[in-house]
């Protein structure tokens, strides 16, 4: 179909909750490259934001997939799966969870997390139910995840929202403390903020909120959907800080493209939830398990983490001196390669030049340029995409 064909099906057919898309119609990817319906070929600095880590066609994953294709792509979590006990050891081995459950969505795995912090308090006869999260956070698009979201933007046209939830600034403890309550449950934090602007959590602030939530005998859950499976240059998150959380979460990347998210729990939360106390028909089918535990081998095996951290840096240099160089670039900030260039000037039309360029980029507020990477990029990637911006940003 021609492209203009294509988008005319879409406005026919399809809920706009995405607005007007970007004219271009994905066909295929290859490496760190997306290709549209014209031949068009475009370096990705938005990976699905942050989903595909592996980038495009990668013949580990892609041979891995083909096979459990024809083996078996679902059946029912009422059996057991050799790719799933696989992946479950492998996830718990790499971590400091020990046990796992299996969803579809970021949104779901913070939901599950959710269950299982409360469940854990009633299992004790507490009825500690509230969740503090931080302001201007993001933690998905169900009624409970936006209620828990800080940012009034996407909870305005949804309410009345679940109860349960406060926000206090990020990076500030003497509001996280101000804000527990006999009621309290859990602290929920993402390390570094995505959807809000790309803002890192400071060291001693995640170090803090262990403390509190051991004086106050409450749990810390740790939203990794963005910054899990490799993103800031380690496995996890949580592990550049010295801080473990007593349930943390994943999706986007974990799958390299397949729909797979998980929570991990340390054993005496995870032992809260008893048979019938959750479920997902789809979470951890033999197909997603598949793509999930090749896309961590990978990561874990050809020296994924140590090109993320090396690229990661080379990156931040250059875009560095784009903030020596133009008035109108402010900061960066970031790890690893989850790097957000703030501005003074619309980044939605830099990320439409970007795109006229042949470059995807991403933003994440009015103001900030989001680049989230196949984890595979070399510096001459970061170069291209460097020279690109600089021309735009001369104009």
């Amino acid at each position: 179909m021609l492209k203009e064909e294509v988008i005319q099906m879409d406005q026919d057919y399809f809920m706009n909750v995405f607005g007007k898309r970007f004219p271009i119609v994905l066909e295929k990817g290859e490496g760190v490259y997306l290709y549209d319906n014209e031949g068009i070929e475009y370096l990705d600095f938005a990976a699905g934001i942050a989903v595909n880590a592996l980038g495009y066609k990668h013949p580990q994953v892609t041979e891995a997939l083909k096979e459990q294709v024809d083996k078996l792509l679902h059946a029912s979590n009422l059996y057991y799966f050799e790719i799933q006990a696989k992946l479950s050891k492998l996830l718990v081995d790499s971590s400091c969870g020990d046990k796992v459950f299996y969803g579809n969505s970021g949104a779901e795995a913070n939901e599950g997390a959710i269950k299982l912090a409360r469940k854990y308090f009633k299992e004790q006869g507490q009825e500690k139910y509230e969740v503090i999260t931080a302001k201007e956070s993001f933690h998905g698009r169900t009624l409970s995840t936006i209620a828990a979201t800080g940012q009034t933007k996407y909870q305005k046209d949804f309410t009345p929202l679940p109860k349960g939830f406060k926000h206090a600034s990020y990076n500030d403890l003497a509001a996280a403390k101000e804000a527990i309550t006999e009621q309290t449950a859990a602290i929920m934090v993402e390390p570094i903020q995505g959807e809000g602007g790309v803002n890192p959590a400071q060291k001693e602030y995640l170090q803090g909120l262990r403390e509190l939530c051991d004086q106050a005998g409450i749990l810390l859950i740790f939203d990794e959907i963005q910054t899990g499976v490799g993103r800031t240059g380690e496995l996890f998150a949580y592990q550049a800080y010295g801080v473990e959380p007593d349930i943390f979460t994943l999706a986007k990347a974990l799958g390299n493209g397949m729909p797979v998210s998980a929570f991990l729990a340390k054993e005496q939360v995870a032992q809260a939830f008893k048979p019938g106390d959750h479920a997902s028909t789809f979470g951890g089918n033999p197909l997603a398990c598949q793509a999930a535990y090749t896309t961590l081998q990978v990561i874990l095996e050809d020296n994924i983490l140590d090109d993320v951290k090396e690229v990661g840096a080379y990156f931040r240099e250059q875009l560095e001196q784009l903030v020596e160089q133009y008035s109108s670039v402010i900061e960066v900030r970031g790890k690893g390669l989850m790097i957000g260039l703030e501005l003074n000037i619309d980044a939605k039309e830099v990320v439409r030049k970007l795109l006229d360029q042949g470059v995807l980029a991403l933003t994440a507020g009015k103001k900030v340029l989001r680049f989230l990477p196949p984890l595979i990029i070399t510096t001459r990637d970061v170069d291209q995409l460097i020279e690109e911006l600089d021309q735009i940003l001369v104009e």
